[in-house]
């Protein structure tokens, strides 16, 4: 279906499955319940875990196909970013031409970025993309103000022209005049689910990029970044050029954080030169490895994992502590509050750095190993259950 194997049709199934069902899946626990701090099935942070998931998938057709790691991906999440904004203050409130034109200008402006930096490999192309992504922070920053608007960061104004819409322009991004917050809440019993406009659209665009991911794993192209990857010197030495597919590679996965940075900019009309910092560039890092680098539905988990936890674990506070272990007796209580404390609030990073260091050390392949190991050990017990229902030992090979 679709040009994809059984078992890609299947994997994009599941994940379209994930997606469009979110509102519940995310939303376990009754709303009034003390555990309804762990449920994520609000448009924010759902618009979230799409939007990272594209940023991490088109960084994934880079580094986890061609091995070269960039440093400097967040470039052009700013950039697109700026661009939708832009188009919204000239020319429409509508997100289609933001979106369009901020793939447009992430492609151009990885094509310069990637044409230099793809001159050097290793940890000296890392440098370079590093190099890139601070200096596009800085520009941002203070040199290109009556662009980017400074530390402040370029929003939209009621004085914007916006040509083609008018007299009656919008106030909020839309598309096609449904506004991209509008939102509807539905309750069953002590659930309530909100689907949110802005999340679907966000959703179904995340499921094209990914569909599009894919077919550029699967396709002669996918093999050949895959062959750089492996040896590219030995490549080199048969007379094969492989700079135009390691360029491709950086363009598709600099057009995929382009079109990540536009989603932001479309769901909350605002760029800031923050979106540009090298900590941005390393986010998108961790949810590859931490996910699965070089997998396809890795770089999803990795992102919805890491934004789970920024989201979730960030809100916890001593008051919810006290109210876990309020059962315990009070020298106990206070005990517990303050071993757990340095792990919750803004201490969230030293509980994920742990977690992404068992990851690495356990799970090479990241969360995606786990979830295979998990699946044949399942697997191994189902067999060897039914050699015993049987009564029957197969012969050894």
């Amino acid at each position: 279906m679709l040009g994809l194997t059984a078992k890609d049709t299947t994997l994009l199934i599941i994940v379209a499955i994930l997606t469009l069902f979110a509102p519940f899946i995310l939303n376990p626990f009754p709303t009034d319940s003390a555990m309804a701090q762990f449920n994520a099935g609000y448009p924010d942070l759902m618009q979230r875990f799409v939007i990272f998931g594209i940023f991490a998938i088109g960084f994934n057709i880079l580094f986890g196909l061609t091995g070269y790691l960039s440093f400097g991906h967040a470039a052009f999440l700013g950039v697109g970013s700026y661009s939708a904004v832009w188009m919204m203050k000239l020319l429409t409130m509508n997100v289609i031409p933001a979106i369009v034109l901020s793939v447009i200008v992430a492609g151009l402006f990885s094509v310069v970025i990637g044409y230099i930096s793809l001159r050097r490999s290793g940890i000296y192309f890392s440098i370079l993309t590093l190099a890139f992504a601070q200096m596009s922070y800085n520009l941002a920053y203070s040199v290109l103000t009556p662009v980017t608007n400074g530390e402040t960061g370029l929003q939209i104004a009621l004085d914007d022209p916006r040509i083609l819409d008018g007299a009656n322009a919008p106030q909020y991004p839309n598309l096609f005049g449904t506004e991209m917050n509008d939102a509807v809440t539905m309750t069953l019993g002590p659930w309530a689910f909100t689907f949110s406009v802005g999340y679907y659209v966000c959703a179904i665009i995340m499921m094209l990029a990914f569909y599009l991911s894919i077919r550029i794993f699967r396709s002669p192209f996918g093999m050949m970044l895959r062959a750089v990857k492996s040896n590219q010197q030995r490549m080199n030495y048969t007379g094969l050029n492989t700079r135009p597919y390691t360029l491709a590679a950086f363009v598709i996965s600099g057009m995929y954080a382009g079109l990540a940075g536009g989603l932001m900019a479309s769901m909350d009309p605002l760029a800031g030169a923050e979106r540009m910092q090298w900590t941005a560039s390393g986010e998108v890092v961790l949810m590859t490895i931490l996910g699965g680098a070089g997998t396809l539905i890795g770089p999803v988990v990795g992102a919805g994992f890491i934004k789970y936890f920024e989201n979730i674990f960030s809100k916890i506070n001593d008051s919810i502590l006290h109210q876990w272990f309020s059962f315990m007796p009070e020298g106990i209580e206070d005990l517990l509050v303050f071993l757990v404390h340095p792990f919750i609030g803004k201490g969230w990073h030293l509980t994920l750095g742990l977690l992404f260091m068992l990851v690495v050390i356990f799970l090479p392949g990241g969360l995606v190993e786990g979830g295979q190991r998990l699946s044949k050990m399942f697997r191994r017990k189902a067999k060897t259950s039914d050699e015993k229902t049987d009564g029957k030992t197969s012969p050894a090979e």
